[in-house]
């Protein structure tokens, strides 16, 4: 299946990383997240991406362009130069597209529709978030459902706020963490039929208008994951998964052996 990957934000809440970098090019070790979330797609054997392009776009046209195999792989050098003995973008396809500046999702996901193709079914992802959902399994589910977009439910681990539940008379009857609460939140992992662009007008924001006409016809399902799911939202998540990188405690790369 065709990935669709939306990377054309202006990452304003990581600006204190930098106000130069797009988000999907915001480094967790070595690579970029945009790059891990790659290799978690074509671990599962996804390896056809469509990237929707927005501000800085030639900052991620030039880094594929000069992507440096040996920053992720074996490899030896001698005089006659390097030897790689892993690739990562052998079989590859990445088509990359400008959709605008200010597009939002669903504007961008409308400018890229041509290059789908006469795909029935296609997969996309925020490219703001890693997790180890098993994929698989998430477009097993979609197929025994008659339903146009599917989406991963995941709890929100990261989030410091307290949710507070009242009562008539305005006292409390309960408080805690957000993330202890039965709350589920869109983790960005998609699963869409073509007929999507029917409910999708010019100027709607994908997860607003329509997935509420998605919902009113009883075509949205969820695939509920309770393992592994972070956002890449702020300067804090971007050490966070830094730390956790440099422990290799990396739940989000299924590609590698699991010890």
């Amino acid at each position: 299946m065709k990935v669709v990957l939306f990377c054309g934000g202006l990452g304003t809440r990581l600006r204190e990383h930098s106000d130069t970098v797009p988000k999907s090019l915001v480094n967790i070790g070595s690579r970029p997240i945009i790059w891990h979330l790659m290799r978690y797609y074509a671990h599962f054997g996804h390896k056809e991406f469509i990237l929707c392009l927005g501000y800085r776009g030639d900052m991620i046209r030039e880094y594929f362009l000069d992507y440096r195999e040996e920053l992720s792989n074996d490899f030896t050098l001698s005089h006659k130069g390097t030897e790689l003995h892993t690739r990562d973008l052998d079989d590859w396809r990445i088509t990359f597209v400008d959709t605008g500046l200010h597009s939002n999702i669903g504007q961008r996901l409308l400018r890229v529709r041509k290059y789908l193709g006469e795909d029935a079914v296609f997969l996309a992802n925020y490219s703001d978030g890693l997790s180890d959902v098993p994929l698989d399994q998430q477009i097993a589910d979609f197929n025994t459902r008659d339903v146009v977009a599917s989406f991963a439910a995941v709890s929100n681990l990261q989030s410091s706020f307290h949710a507070a539940r009242l009562g008539q008379d305005g006292l409390v009857m309960h408080m805690g963490p957000v993330s202890d609460q039965e709350l589920l939140v869109n983790g960005g992992f998609f699963v869409f039929r073509r007929e999507i662009f029917d409910y999708i007008k010019e100027g709607d924001e994908l997860v607003e208008q329509p997935f509420q006409r998605l919902i009113a016809a009883r075509k949205l399902s969820a695939f509920r994951w309770g393992g592994f799911w972070r956002c890449m939202d702020t300067f804090k998540d971007k050490i966070t998964f830094d730390r956790m990188e440099a422990r290799q405690d990396c739940p989000w790369m299924v590609w590698r052996p699991r010890s």
